[in-house]
């Protein structure tokens, strides 16, 4: 018998609002998941935990399950890894402390950006700023929005494909933790950690077996390998690995509103593991609606 008393329907666990870089607020995003026939959704800002009493509160009237959750930013030298983190206590001092300095190092660093990008094309911080809201996690998706305003890409895709490229000569990087200190923070704050998408840049760059070994050993829950940007080869490779270190297995649709194609459900996990997740989390309990 599930131990959660979710809602009839999907469960889609990698949503992001506009406290972050979606296009929708919390409460729009709830009343989106109902739409859309969702069952059980967990909202997962990029470092931010700010839209949980809105999310929460919607999810309340429209009868969803909430799952309060973030996508932690991490890194591997210059590779960008991405943890989810589920049910932790968003008041722990080491959660609250890091995710900050990220928060600060990402405004810093699309500061940066956009003065680089203002020396090639009409851009300036104010244009940026008009594309975000109040309290959200400035990035480089605000930046591609702001490009898209100015009449310098057709999409955020558009933009993040050429300007934002890593490529393009205006890219930095931001502070990010390594993704074993992560994992230790989340769970020392009642969490369960999830690798987001570990798939997208194919079997040259899977997260090596030493390496997955250690986060398994140190609390790594499982592996979001239904995600439509996992490479096919590469998803096996890990959901191979992911059996051989006792993983849990996740599928999301990292929707983001109007900012990207992926659409609510297109991916998603099932009810056993979304038990596993439940009887682990121990910061924040669900939220039944």
């Amino acid at each position: 018998m599930s131990v959660v008393r979710q809602r009839r329907g999907p469960i889609d666990l990698h949503t992001h609002s506009s406290v972050s870089d979606g296009t929708e607020t919390p409460a729009q995003l709830m009343r989106a998941a109902k739409a859309a026939g969702l069952g059980t959704v967990a909202l997962t800002d990029h470092d931010s935990t700010a839209g949980w009493e809105e999310a929460a509160r919607v999810a309340r009237l429209e009868a969803l399950t909430l799952i309060p959750g973030m996508e932690f930013s991490t890194r591997v030298d210059y590779a960008s890894v991405h943890l989810l983190a589920y049910l932790f206590d968003p008041t722990d001092a080491g959660i609250v402390a890091e995710t900050a300095r990220i928060r600060s190092a990402r405004l810093t660093r699309a500061e940066q950006m956009v003065q680089r990008i203002g020396f090639d094309y009409a851009l300036t911080w104010d244009d940026v700023l008009a594309q975000t809201t109040p309290d959200a996690t400035v990035g480089r998706p605000h930046i591609a929005d702001a490009l898209v305003a100015r009449g310098h890409a057709v999409t955020r895709s558009d933009a993040f494909a050429g300007i934002l490229h890593w490529k393009s000569g205006y890219y930095q990087p931001h502070y990010a933790p390594d993704p074993l200190r992560a994992i230790e923070l989340v769970r020392a704050a009642g969490g369960v950690p999830v690798i987001a998408h570990p798939a997208t840049r194919g079997v040259a760059d899977v997260v090596p077996e030493k390496r997955l070994a250690r986060l398994a050993e140190a609390g790594l829950f499982g592996l979001e390998l239904g995600h439509r940007e996992n490479q096919p080869a590469a998803t096996a490779r890990l959901a191979e690995l992911a059996e051989k270190y006792g993983l849990f297995v996740t599928g999301s649709s990292d929707y983001h509103g109007t900012g990207k194609p992926n659409r609510l459900g297109e991916n998603t996990t099932t009810p056993e593991v979304l038990d596993r997740i439940v009887e682990q989390g121990r910061g924040s309990a669900p939220i039944y609606g």
